[in-house]
């Protein structure tokens, strides 16, 4: 199943009109705020398909040299999330885009019938090499995602919040001994991460080198006219709320480090407020989400 196939979670050279919709830029630019991508998004395909997002992204340029992130998410279910056109996601994205080429690897955990054929939340991952024109996939649904033997979770995999508490930690980063791009996993901060598989760097052209931006937070889709579905728990920013914690950036040896206090490390980005929102970040982490509800 090709992601270009499908309503997927990346995009590059999209801005937010005033209506909140995601919208494809008019011009390139070398400005932070035109390079804002979404995570990979198609924000509206033929099929109608609208996209949204709450997130914080690294406040980088085109020229800018990136070598991984990773952060700690909450994880939820939506067990009456079930019609076929609907999304709710949350994740890391790490891209590249030089001109017109993108690329970006994207690890986090979704609820997605239309690839799942279940409202279970499973943890995901996703690869394009040019935007989704003819590259890449879902989990292992192609050839790309590497995975290792004894890893702690296998792309596609149920994840199974314990009374609605799960915490999962993400790191992507490009590793200085080979140059692929490694996913590492663990169910807690504490360091414990395991290598889950890597994605060679012969697949991509820009992510060849390094990433010039990275993305954390929360992701839905819907058809328009229908309602978007719930985001994080469900539930506005705040202290009951989903969060991103312990966010950073990585270095090729696997280390992560701080990004500079906001706004010059990171800034945020919401493409319909009146159903998502995301709070101030502070001391490394945000709370996300909203109930959805949105027809657009």
């Amino acid at each position: 199943m090709l992601c270009s196939d499908q309503v997927s979670e990346i995009s590059w050279g999209y801005h937010v009109d005033d209506g909140g919709l995601i919208q494809r830029s008019k011009q390139p630019s070398s400005s932070s705020s035109s390079l804002l991508t979404n995570g990979i998004i198609k924000p509206e395909d033929s099929s109608g398909h609208i996209a949204h997002v709450a997130e914080y992204y690294s406040n980088t340029d085109i020229k800018s040299v990136l070598t991984g992130g990773m952060a700690t998410f909450d994880v939820y279910s939506f067990p009456d999330l079930n019609r076929q056109d609907q999304i709710s996601s949350s994740k890391i994205s790490v891209a590249n885009e030089n001109n017109s080429e993108f690329n970006a690897v994207v690890a986090g955990w979704t609820v997605n019938p239309s690839v799942y054929g279940d409202s279970k939340t499973h943890f995901f991952t996703e690869w394009t090499a040019d935007k989704q024109a003819s590259t890449g996939c879902y989990d292992l649904a192609c050839n790309g995602f590497v995975p290792v033997n004894y890893a702690p979770i296998t792309p596609g995999d149920i994840l199974q919040p314990n009374n609605g508490q799960l915490k999962i930690t993400i790191k992507i980063f490009k590793n200085k001994d080979d140059g692929d791009w490694w996913l590492h996993f663990g169910y807690s901060n504490d360091n414990n991460l395991r290598p889950v598989g890597f994605w060679p760097k012969s697949l991509f052209t820009t992510l060849v080198d390094h990433a010039n931006l990275i993305l954390w937070g929360g992701y839905t889709q819907s058809y328009t006219g229908y309602t978007s579905p719930p985001m994080g728990n469900g539930q506005w920013p705040g202290k009951n709320s989903a969060t991103v914690r312990d966010l950073k950036y990585v270095d090729p040896s696997g280390q992560g480090y701080n990004p500079a206090p906001w706004p010059a490390g990171v800034n945020s980005r919401v493409s319909h407020k009146q159903c998502y929102q995301v709070s101030p970040f502070l001391d490394g982490m945000f709370y996300y989400g909203g109930p959805g509800g949105c027809t657009v």
